[in-house]
């Protein structure tokens, strides 16, 4: 009998059809093609990968130097004495107050804050006379240096001031605990990889999904066995996997050119991954909330800048955000790339786990259910 006749050729083509359809395969398929179109994407890489690693090696060469020194003082410092006015004047001194114990302490070991002061008057015989307690950390040593010569300075002023029979009108007792070095890479690198997670997830996706809808992809998809969630989530997963690899990038250069701090090693590698996957999800939502009101590609941009510039700007990416004026902390604090930077730093530098960073991984998700509601209200297929 002939195998080949075409009673069973048909019999073999309708069992293949009757096979039950993957929609995982189909997901990957997209993925794939996904991710191909976003590697040979010029903006793509700019934004995820050129831009960021400029600002890490600019700020890398300038290394740990700068002249802003973070100094903490006591709650009981005496605010009236010509000393702490001469010490306040000076622009490179930025003075921290409200700090508790455990934060100045820690603080110091970190080297996020450059030195501690209290001025107290003692009131020798009626006439003023000032006990100094000034303490500095390794982990800032020189910023704390330079704090100590504008220290000194300002005591040997006062003392020359004084009358020839007081030989010392104040008196500094300085003591330095150890620490970890804090340097400017610590600092910029992460702000850098959470601005190119932001840019990913919202460019990325307001542009593809513009695109897919425009070009009217979606609607042949709709075509094929595919569902639509596997749709999402193929194009989902070609973004995360493209912001990874960017994100491994940025932090493999800053490790090994820059000397940039990974406490554990590997494993903090693998938490600040985890985080960069968290604040992408997040991110996301704001493409798609883009992509659906957008009428045309004109419009993506502006739309996508109203997003992304006020957190590149004020989420703490250059700058802390204890530097901008009080009235605009606030909202520096209501962002979510405030709260991944945040726990890209700790994780990197202060070597804390997940669930040590919990509060700020609970802020991200907050943000991206309001923000996925939203989207599901905005978003269009066709």
């Amino acid at each position: 009998m002939n195998n080949d006749s075409p009673q069973n050729r048909n019999t073999q083509y309708a069992g293949r059809n009757t096979r039950k359809y993957s929609q995982f395969r189909a997901m990957m398929a997209l993925a794939k093609a996904s991710f191909t179109s976003t590697m040979r994407s010029p903006s793509a890489v700019v934004f995820t990968l050129v831009f960021p690693l400029i600002f890490i090696v600019v700020f890398g060469f300038i290394g740990g130097g700068g002249f802003s020194m973070d100094v903490a003082i006591d709650s009981h410092l005496d605010k009236g004495s010509p000393l702490y006015k001469g010490i306040t004047s000076a622009h490179s001194v930025n003075i921290l107050e409200g700090e508790s114990e455990s934060e100045i302490q820690s603080g110091l070991e970190k080297g996020k804050i450059d030195a501690w002061l209290n001025i107290v008057n003692t009131s020798l015989q009626g006439r003023p006379h000032y006990m100094i307690y000034l303490k500095t950390s390794a982990a800032s040593a020189d910023k704390g240096r330079m704090f100590k010569l504008i220290l000194d300075d300002a005591v040997a002023n006062m003392n020359l001031a004084g009358q020839p029979e007081e030989k010392s009108m104040a008196v500094i007792k300085a003591t330095e605990i150890t620490g970890r070095k804090y340097s400017t890479i610590d600092f910029i690198l992460p702000g850098q990889l959470g601005f190119a997670i932001l840019s990913t997830g919202v460019f990325g996706t307001a542009f593809v999904f513009f695109g897919l809808r425009q070009t009217l992809v979606l609607k042949r998809f709709f075509a094929t066995p595919v569902k639509r969630m596997y749709i999402v989530l193929g194009e989902g997963l070609s973004r995360l996997v493209f912001a990874l690899i960017g994100a491994l990038f940025i932090i493999t250069i800053g490790y090994f050119a820059f000397h940039f701090t990974l406490i554990h090693g590997l494993l903090t590698v693998l938490n600040m991954l985890a985080l960069s996957a968290i604040g992408l999800i997040v991110f996301m939502g704001f493409g798609f909330i883009i992509s659906g009101v957008a009428r045309n590609d004109n419009t993506i941009p502006p739309l996508a800048n109203i997003v992304t510039l006020p957190q590149f700007l004020l989420s703490g990416t250059f700058f802390s955000i204890n530097a901008f004026p009080a009235w605009l902390q606030p909202i520096s604090r209501a962002l979510p790339l405030t709260y991944l930077n945040d726990a890209l730093r700790k994780v990197a530098f202060e070597g804390a786990s997940l669930f040590d960073v919990w509060h700020q991984i609970l802020i991200m998700v907050l943000w991206g259910i309001g923000i996925y509601i939203v989207a599901a209200k905005t978003f269009k297929w066709e």
